[in-house]
């Protein structure tokens, strides 16, 4: 067994599906096969069934699956450890990054960063918040950076708030609401939790819904063209005077707030270019990003 039979293990247990674990790595499906087969005859146990609805494990595969799990992240820790021992800061940094933030604010964050450590690549996974919390709970990645207060036992940093807004083309009054078309779309649930408990806890009516669309920067544009109003945090409205937003508030009159936090486990520090990008992200005003 070797560290390509670990992750075909691994990339396996995540498809569900041979063909697709062939194509996410880049082997032909006749390969992946034999080399599935090879893996069974080392350990001289069947791993997997094939059926309609794809593979599934044995219960052998099972314990397999996590032994290659385990492997693959000793193996990753002793990569970064070896790369960590020379002076330069370099290696592979592993980021998961919600979806706003991988649009607006990313591209100029790694941009200052490379600018003073050339040597650090990236591999950047974007995606909703719930899922990057996931991916650095189980170390698929060194940094998470995600919207929203979600429970988090390991390190963490505030980056930036922004309020959650109500936003239209026109001036309005909240109490004109209900009667409104709003733009709705897909978000993490959080976010989509607190704008219903707010709108339950302010009407008695449900809202109108005049349009779905699939994010919040479409929503953004749907209201620029004067297609209905959005709820929207406000940093997706910035620079946009012709718009205009009140701001949504809690039961005490605060406005609501949109937290965006780093999220880290400590050990993962030990890393040079973690650390160094750790430190660097903490440095920055985001508002001026």
């Amino acid at each position: 067994m070797d560290e390509r039979d670990w992750l075909i293990l691994k990339v396996l247990n995540e498809k569900k599906n041979i063909t697709k674990t062939a194509q996410s790595l880049y082997i032909s499906q006749p390969s992946l096969t034999k080399r599935i087969q090879q893996i069974e005859n080392t350990f001289q146990v069947p791993i997997i069934h094939r059926g309609t609805k794809g593979i599934q494990f044995t219960p052998q595969g099972d314990y397999l699956v996590k032994c290659a799990e385990d492997m693959l992240s000793r193996l990753q820790k002793m990569k970064e450890t070896a790369l960590n021992m020379e002076q330069e800061v370099s290696g592979t940094l592993r980021l998961g990054v919600s979806n706003y933030f991988a649009r607006y604010k990313l591209p100029c964050l790694l941009k200052m960063f490379q600018q003073q450590f050339p040597k650090v690549n990236y591999k950047v996974t974007t995606g909703w918040s719930h899922d990057i919390v996931n991916m650095v709970y189980h170390r698929d990645i060194h940094i998470g950076i995600v919207r929203g207060d979600y429970q988090w036992a390991g390190s963490k940093q505030l980056l930036f708030e922004e309020n959650i807004n109500v936003t239209s083309k026109k001036p309005f009054d909240l109490k004109e609401l209900p009667s409104m078309p709003r733009i709705d779309y897909e978000t993490d649930s959080l976010l989509k939790t607190v704008i219903d408990h707010w709108w339950n806890r302010t009407f008695s009516q449900s809202p109108l819904i005049g349009m779905e669309v699939d994010k919040g920067v479409t929503c953004k544009e749907m209201v620029i063209n004067d297609l209905g109003y959005g709820i929207l945090p406000s940093a997706l409205t910035e620079g946009h005077d012709e718009l205009h937003s009140i701001p949504l508030k809690d039961e005490k009159g605060e406005p609501l707030i949109r937290k965006t936090w780093m999220f880290y486990h400590e050990d993962t520090t030990e890393v040079k270019m973690v650390r160094e990008f750790v430190r660097f992200t903490e440095s920055l005003d985001f508002k001026k990003i």
